[in-house]
């Protein structure tokens, strides 16, 4: 899941088909059919500058890029084993986290190959990197328990928070995907554990976001936070397979 201006981009499970919403009625608007995406798309980020959509398949190891403007495929690469989360950093270049490889690839929108890193011990079952101001990356574990890591250039961990640490949140349970918020706190799906954490940003506590909803959030594997309207948007791989959306979240 990840946003764009107005709208807002879904990709499900077994399915060649984004599903492209409204940010402002939360409706649907239209499908991009991404041939071969199927089964297991689990990244998915827009960037901005570039105008265009990313997208990952777990299974062919290989990246796609959508022209938003045309909303057709105009590039796909190989990457590393196991593509799960994207993101994109400050150089407008996308992050790839490739899970079975442990190793991180940054690419320029046109597929060179920028950097790659590979993950030392520390790190297990890599899911998804964001990069932050420091030029490291905050880096979650899906395992159970679980892990988020903050990873320099040399792939070695300099901190990690697991939240063991504090009685009262409990342990991670395959923690997925990942948020950096202005205030430098970094949101977390945890998804066993059906909840949204946010971690500060020196990595050493973290509370359960309060999201209200009817019958509580099941499996959380996706969400995207758009600050520009307050809003998180959240998907679910269990329950009813819903989209959230909760305003006025506080960070």
């Amino acid at each position: 899941m990840t946003s764009f201006d107005d709208d807002v981009f879904v990709v499900r499970y077994n399915s060649e088909l984004i599903e492209v919403y409204s940010a402002v009625t939360f409706l649907l608007q239209r499908h991009l059919r991404i041939p071969e995406l199927r089964p297991n798309p689990y990244g998915l980020v827009a960037c901005t500058y570039n105008n265009c959509l990313y997208a990952s398949v777990f299974d062919d190891n290989r990246l796609r890029r959508v022209d938003l403007t045309g909303g057709s495929v105009v590039k796909k690469w190989t990457v590393a084993s196991g593509p799960a989360g994207l993101s994109v950093n400050g150089a407008r270049n996308v992050v790839v986290t490739c899970c079975e490889a442990r190793k991180l690839h940054e690419y320029t929108t046109l597929g060179t190959l920028v950097r790659e890193i590979s993950l030392q011990a520390g790190v297990m079952s890599p899911w998804h990197a964001v990069q932050l101001s420091t030029g490291d990356y905050v880096v979650s574990q899906n395992t159970s328990p679980g892990a988020v890591s903050v990873v320099g250039a040399n792939g070695q961990v300099a901190h990690s928070y697991e939240s063991s640490q504090t009685s009262c949140i409990g342990p991670m349970l395959f923690p997925s995907n990942l948020s950096l918020a202005r205030s430098g706190h970094i949101l977390v799906a945890d998804v066993d554990n059906n909840r949204i954490l946010s971690v500060n940003s020196s990595l050493d506590s973290a509370r359960n976001l309060a999201l209200s909803v009817d019958g509580g959030i099941q499996e959380p594997c996706s969400f995207c936070l758009d600050e520009s309207r307050d809003q998180l948007y959240v998907g679910e791989f269990g329950g009813l397979y819903r989209l959230l959306i909760f305003d006025g979240v506080s960070l």
